[in-house]
């Protein structure tokens, strides 16, 4: 399987102005399509330091994505660092900005000057169009390995991901293992309980285990990594059985079901949810 890093770009998310949702999904499309996700990385809007990111991120993993930084505005310098840590020079294109100013004249507002910096891509990158944005995207080969540059808005993020990146991913990582993932969730045990009880399935490798602690409720995740989803569920079919034998009713719920949730569906079953949750 390749791997993969993601590196957020924005001074924005370094001072906790907004949070960083594209992170969250570019992890679990990857985890989807088979690809290995080793390190996520927050930056600010500083040239510098994402060229260096950029390069010390080719150096570890086969894809580097990065989101943010392709707005029109001195503060949006990813083209620049992508070019720089790639050896190349940026160019302007022609159609990209004809696109540009078709887009801004549909939607009746006016265009800027600065709006040309977003026709400018590093020479040798596979330019990934825009329909929904005025920010291209583009993927950068380079030494056997691809930066891929996505625009920040969540929205242009997850169309062109799907729309480009995961087929052009495909075709040229031949994705044929997959990562599929279920959470458990315990309530009224503690963390370091249910430790005790499953340590010896948190030393397994494929599958894995691992605890995420919440306030009055701790997760168990099971990962496993196959040729195909139907492999990867019996995997994690066969260790949730063994957990479900050692921690009984204490599981309420599973992935996106939650405690108010299953209390409500107890409720109206006429069941006292209490009694039930905690085995009385």
């Amino acid at each position: 399987m390749p791997t993969a890093e993601l590196i957020a770009i924005g001074t924005e998310l370094l001072l906790g102005e907004i949070v960083d949702t594209n992170t969250k999904y570019l992890a679990r499309q990857l985890r989807d399509n088979g690809v290995n996700l080793y390190r996520s990385t927050t930056v600010g809007d500083n040239i510098q330091r994402i060229t260096s990111l950029m390069k010390e991120a080719l150096t570890r993993a086969d894809i580097v994505i990065t989101t943010g930084g392709l707005g029109p505005t001195v503060d949006d310098p990813t083209r620049e660092a992508a070019a720089l840590a790639c050896n190349t020079k940026n160019e302007f294109h022609p159609e990209l900005w004809e696109q540009i100013k078709q887009r801004f004249l549909k939607r009746a507002m006016n265009i800027s000057e600065n709006n040309r910096k977003q026709a400018m891509i590093p020479a040798g990158a596979v330019v990934i169009e825009n329909p929904v944005g005025t920010a291209p995207a583009f993927i950068m080969p380079h030494n056997g390995k691809a930066l891929i540059c996505l625009p920040g808005v969540p929205r242009e993020m997850e169309y062109l991901m799907q729309a480009s990146i995961i087929p052009w991913l495909k075709d040229h990582y031949a994705l044929s293992g997959i990562i599929k993932a279920r959470v458990l969730h315990i309530a009224a045990v503690s963390e370091s309980k249910i430790d005790e009880m499953i340590s010896d399935l948190e030393e397994m490798t494929n599958p894995t285990v691992g605890l995420l602690a919440h306030p009055g409720i701790v997760d168990i995740r099971i990962t496993a990594k196959a040729d195909s989803e139907e492999a990867a569920n019996e995997m994690i079919n066969s260790l949730e059985s063994i957990i479900r034998q050692r921690l009984g009713t204490d599981i309420y719920g599973v992935d996106d079901e939650t405690l108010p949730q299953i209390i409500q569906k107890l409720s109206a079953k006429g069941l006292h949810p209490i009694k039930v949750i905690l085995g009385g």
